[in-house]
């Protein structure tokens, strides 16, 4: 059991970590005071401190086995785009300010309910590969289907395999935008069939995760 002064700098460090989440959204809103920035640049120099300090007193205990560990690595890309940032022009920083968003993959070290998650999806990590394994060739198969019957009523909407891949993505997966849709009766039945098919797509990984979460609770107790 983690003692409470183990538990309080648990919390502080979930807050940090929704801190940086929240500054982040900041940023994005357009006409900010430099003032304003300043504010921000101040507050995630102090994060960035605050996670360099704890990587750092992790590695020192852990090592390179913490290093190479997939906690080890997100610790270590939450900190990294800020340093990486400070050698780069204007242009690159944006693509080091969206590296940032990993720290919300930091929420699995201090919060139960995420780490029994990752642990139940290490649980089923095989049936998930394989599971997309098969999502990915279902994908191919409606691409190609729904290509040959609605190819010559709508060659620019259906111009190609990979053109057709949307559809199919929005389709399996129940989405349905209606951007692009069959106007064929083969095109209409051949969208029947996926749909049903789409159903089972959703709730395959559901039922995975719930079985997994049930073991990882069974693990941990």
């Amino acid at each position: 059991m983690k003692s409470k002064t183990v538990r309080k700098l648990d919390l502080v460090m979930q807050a940090l970590i929704c801190v940086s989440l929240v500054l982040f959204s900041i940023e994005t809103l357009p006409d900010l005071k430099s003032s304003t920035r300043a504010w921000l640049r101040c507050a995630e120099i102090f994060v960035v401190v605050v996670f360099t300090i704890e990587y750092i007193a992790r590695f020192y205990l852990g090592g390179i086995r913490f290093a190479a560990s997939f906690l080890g690595i997100i610790d270590l890309m939450a900190i990294m785009p800020f340093y990486l940032s400070l050698g780069f022009d204007l242009r690159a920083i944006r693509a080091f300010r969206l590296m940032r968003l990993v720290r919300v993959l930091k929420l699995a070290r201090y919060n139960r309910a995420i780490a029994r998650f990752h642990r139940a999806f290490v649980i089923a990590r095989e049936e998930f590969i394989l599971f997309g394994f098969v999502a990915m060739i279902l994908l191919y198969l409606a691409a190609v289907g729904i290509h040959h019957f609605e190819h010559d009523a709508q060659p620019e909407a259906f111009a190609s395999v990979f053109h057709s891949l949307w559809w199919a993505v929005a389709t399996l997966t129940t989405v349905g935008y209606g951007d692009v849709y069959p106007i064929t009766p083969g095109g209409k039945v051949f969208t029947t069939l996926l749909l049903v098919i789409g159903l089972g797509i959703v709730s395959v990984p559901a039922g995975l995760i719930a079985s997994a979460l049930g073991k990882a609770r069974e693990i941990e107790e």
